[in-house]
């Protein structure tokens, strides 16, 4: 995480309650790109809003930063991510077969966005589930 706090084009934001942190995101902002590197909860937290609160975060970074697209890789099995990004309008772009150490595959997921509004601009998806 230190690494990521001295990386200029990193942002990093944590959610925090009763003093404790419960959830973080990572991204990296690429020219007109946001590239969302993890969104995290802790397991006792799960369920209960804190992913959708840092994805919005995540939205509204990308659109002060004026960014056109936003990336992400999520576990093909972890449907709730999936879920929680294609209800803040992510569609797939395509599968990275074997990405993760335990050779499990990623699906990578793209949103675009209106660079000048911040409003999400409908994509489908490229591949299927």
């Amino acid at each position: 995480m230190r690494e990521e706090l001295a990386r200029p084009w990193a942002r990093v934001y944590v959610a925090v309650i009763d003093d404790s942190i419960v959830g973080a995101s990572v991204v990296w902002i690429v020219a007109d790109e946001v590239h969302v590197l993890e969104v995290a909860t802790h397991p006792s937290h799960r369920r209960r809003g804190v992913a959708r609160l840092l994805v919005s975060d995540v939205l509204r970074l990308a659109h002060a930063e004026h960014a056109a697209r936003l990336y992400l890789e999520v576990r093909r099995g972890n449907r709730a991510a999936i879920q929680l990004y294609r209800g803040a309008g992510f569609t797939t772009l395509g599968i990275r077969a074997r990405y993760y150490a335990d050779d499990e595959d990623a699906v990578l997921m793209k949103l675009a966005l209106d660079p000048e509004t911040g409003a999400v601009v409908p994509g489908t998806d490229e591949v299927s589930l």
